[in-house]
C-alpha cells in the first residue's frame, strides 16, 4: 500500500500514551511471556478488564492485516466505554488502513468530540484535507487559535495538504514553507512540499527540498523514494537506482521503491 501523508493520522493511535486502571501490571506482564494471539486471549481472561492487554491484542489482529477481527474487539470495547476517545481513535486508525476513509472520518469525529486534543485534531484534519473536505482549514485555524507555538507546524501543514489535494500548488508550498519555519525537523512538510514541486514539474527544486530533509532526517525512507522519483525525470538513472535502493535500506517492505527500482534494473516483480 502506498505510503501517504494519512501515516500520521496512523501514527497518533500508536504514540498516544494511556493509563489503566490496572493494579496488578507486574502480574499481567508476567502472563505476557508469548507474544501469540492466543497468550494474549488467555491473559486477558485472567484481566478482563486491562486495556493494555486488550490494545496488543488488536495490534496483533492488525499486524497480521486481520483488519475485521481487530475492529470487532474494538467495537466491543466501545460498547463498554462509548466515551472513551482513544477507543475511537483506535477505531479510525483501523478504517483507515483497511480503507475506508468515511467510517475513519467518522470515528475521529467521535474522538474530537469527546477529547479534542491536538493529535486527534491534527489526524482528522488530515483526512478532511486528503477527500477536500474544507472543514480541515477550520481544525487547522482553531489549532492556531489555541496554541500557535505548539500546533503551528501541524496546523500550516495540514492548510497545505488542503491546497495540494485541490491542485493549487503554489499555496501549498508556501504553507509547507511556513510549516518548515515553524518546525524545522518536518519531515512530513519537506515531503508534500517536495511532492507539490514535482507535479509542478519542478525537479531540481524538488530534489533541493528532499535533500535538505535527508539531512535533517538521514533515514528518511520517503525522501530518498522521492529523489529517485526526481532523477528519473531527469533521466539520472543511476542516481535513481541509488536514490531507491537507500530508501529499501531504510524500509525494506518500501513496495513502491522496490517495483521503482525492479524496473529501472529491469527485474521482473516477485
Amino acid at each position: 500500500m502506498m505510503k501517504t501523508i494519512l501515516k500520521i493520522a496512523c501514527g497518533t493511535i500508536l504514540t498516544i500514551i494511556i493509563s489503566c486502571n490496572n493494579n496488578s501490571n507486574d502480574k499481567v506482564q508476567a502472563d505476557l511471556s508469548g507474544s501469540s494471539k492466543e497468550s494474549l486471549k488467555n491473559a486477558i481472561k485472567k484481566y478482563p478488564d486491562s486495556l493494555l492487554l486488550i490494545q496488543d491484542l488488536i495490534e496483533a489482529y492488525r499486524n497480521e492485516g486481520s483488519y475485521d477481527s481487530a475492529l470487532t474487539l474494538t467495537d466491543d470495547q466501545i460498547k463498554k466505554d462509548s466515551n472513551n476517545a482513544y477507543l475511537w481513535n483506535m477505531k479510525a486508525t483501523l478504517h483507515f488502513e483497511n480503507d475506508d476513509t468515511l467510517n475513519a472520518i467518522n470515528s475521529l469525529e467521535h474522538a474530537v468530540d469527546i477529547y479534542p486534543m491536538p493529535e486527534y485534531l491534527v489526524a482528522l484534519g488530515t483526512i478532511y484535507a486528503e477527500v477536500k473536505n474544507p472543514k480541515s482549514l477550520i481544525i487547522a485555524d482553531g489549532l492556531l487559535k489555541v496554541n500557535r507555538v505548539k500546533s503551528g507546524a501541524d496546523a500550516m501543514f495540514v492548510k497545505g495538504l488542503y491546497y495540494s489535494y485541490n491542485n493549487d500548488k503554489t499555496k501549498a508550498i508556501n504553507y509547507f514553507d511556513s510549516s518548515l519555519h515553524m518546525d524545522f525537523t518536518y519531515m512530513f512538510s519537506y515531503r508534500e512540499k517536495a511532492i507539490a514541486l514535482y507535479d509542478l514539474e519542478k525537479y531540481e527544486e524538488a530534489l533541493e527540498v528532499l535533500k535538505r530533509a535527508v539531512t535533517v532526517q538521514n533515514n528518511f525512507d520517503e525522501g530518498y523514494y522521492w529523489m529517485g522519483r526526481c532523477y528519473e525525470k531527469l533521466g539520472k538513472k543511476d542516481d535513481a537506482i541509488q536514490s531507491y535502493q537507500t530508501a529499501l535500506l531504510y524500509d525494506k517492505n518500501f513496495i513502491e521503491a522496490r517495483e521503482a527500482l525492479n524496473k529501472l534494473q529491469g527485474k521482473t516483480n516477485n
